[in-house]
């Protein structure tokens, strides 16, 4: 029997370190507003004469007000988390679904789907001041009180379809491999993440926004030429309406096999020359066709095979359930407090992916001034992006380290602009 002492001490340890990753999430956002505020009057040298001192402002303001509004959600979310986890609310939803006698399949499922929604509803409100405050305060929203409603109840079906089918699958294997399920639950996730890669561009993507073929000729052939010199095949050019949410602008590669194609948001194609926009898609390409996609996949497939393991040896544990209340062990409970004690732990690992992601855009970056012949499309497309979207341009170094998946803007374009020289020496891959 384990005693009071003991489920306290494990129960203490987890919440020092939930507490300990959430003090220092909100001190690092903090160094980060304080470091702009100190520096953010200042153009950098690679943008005078290319951005105003209003326009400065406005981008600092930006940022400073989208970190508050992160930080105090992160802090809501996770005070809702620990609400949850200390009064028995999980506790007594268990309690509620075990009562309707259900299969073990179908409780599991309907638990993680109502505690999911729960801790969900939280982004709820902050999304709403988001868009109709934020967004709208510095003139990039378009969105009406009906298009966000229309986004919100596609984005909870389509969540609640992928991940009830998901969860069901993933049940069931546990339910009938008692002992070899970790395994047969790895080759099910790898299967479900390509057969999603696949079906997002062509089936949930045109749930929300229109994707037409580019007309403008002279775009589509320049394009379909630094993709055919890339040696990468695209089964088509879309010009997708996502100004009709918002002024932001981006592109992006997406799919696999047939289902590959090449985005570019409307806002791009029409405040981009095409000489930007097709070193922005060279960038994208890069990705591709430097393997990153590919090792991202196999980083992930060797972390959830490690993780599933761990899993497996841990979730007949009678510690974990106790720890949280739980006077029963059921594997669907023992995998959602799983998932929860992971959270912070893999918080402190952030560092980690992202300076891994950060080389893999610097590669992406040098793939494409190869590609193209110039950095200086590139470029200006960089400075073209972040004086469009308010980009942060002083971000605290220990910041963008913990946090930043691309390298910091003004490091970024000075690589950059040392790229012309010496590196067509540098075969493309």
């Amino acid at each position: 029997m384990l005693t009071e002492v003991q489920l306290s001490f494990h129960l203490g340890l987890f919440l020092a370190v939930f507490a300990l990753a959430m003090i220092l999430r909100l001190l690092l956002n903090r160094m980060n507003i304080l470091h702009l505020k100190n520096l953010g009057h200042r153009v950098p040298a690679d943008f005078e004469g290319f951005i105003d001192g209003k326009t400065l402002v406005r981008m600092r303001d930006y940022t400073l007000e989208t970190s508050r509004v992160s930080s105090i959600e992160n802090l809501t979310s996770d005070m809702i988390l620990l609400f949850f986890i200390l009064s028995g609310l999980f506790v007594w939803i268990n309690a509620q679904i075990s009562a309707l006698n259900l299969h073990g399949i179908i409780s599991g499922t309907l638990f993680f789907l109502v505690c999911s929604l729960l801790m969900g509803t939280v982004e709820i409100p902050f999304d709403l001041y988001r868009n109709f405050v934020i967004e709208k305060r510095f003139s990039f929203n378009n969105l009406t009180l009906k298009l966000w409603l229309s986004d919100l109840v596609k984005s909870l079906l389509v969540s609640f379809i992928v991940m009830g089918l998901f969860l069901t699958v993933l049940l069931s294997l546990i339910h009938y491999f008692e002992q070899t399920w970790w395994l047969w639950v790895w080759i099910f996730f790898l299967c479900f993440q390509l057969l999603v890669m696949w079906l997002y561009p062509v089936v949930i993507a045109p749930l929300f926004n229109t994707f037409e073929p580019i007309e403008d000729e002279e775009l589509k052939n320049r394009i379909l030429s630094v993709a055919q010199k890339s040696g990468i095949r695209v089964s088509g050019l879309f010009r997708m309406d996502a100004g009709k949410r918002s002024r932001h602008s981006n592109a992006y590669f997406t799919g696999v096999g047939r289902s590959k194609r090449i985005v570019l948001f409307d806002t791009l194609i029409d405040t981009h020359t095409t000489d930007e926009i097709v070193a922005v898609l060279a960038h994208e390409l890069g990705h591709w066709k430097m393997g990153h996609i590919r090792k991202q996949l196999m980083l992930s497939m060797g972390v959830s095979l490690a993780g599933l393991y761990i899993a497996y040896r841990l979730v007949n544990s009678p510690i974990l359930y106790a720890a949280f209340g739980f006077d029963e062990v059921r594997i669907y409970i023992g995998l959602f407090l799983l998932t929860i004690v992971v959270k912070p732990l893999a918080f402190f690992l952030t560092p980690l992916t992202s300076m891994l992601s950060r080389h893999f855009e610097r590669q992406a970056d040098e793939f494409a001034c190869l590609l193209t012949g110039d950095s200086a499309p590139l470029v200006s497309a960089l400075k073209q992006l972040a004086k469009e979207n308010l980009s942060n341009l002083h971000p605290h170094p220990f910041y963008a380290w913990f946090f930043y998946s691309h390298p910091p803007l003004v490091r970024r374009i000075e690589r950059l602009k040392g790229m012309n020289q010496g590196s067509a020496r540098i075969p493309l891959p």
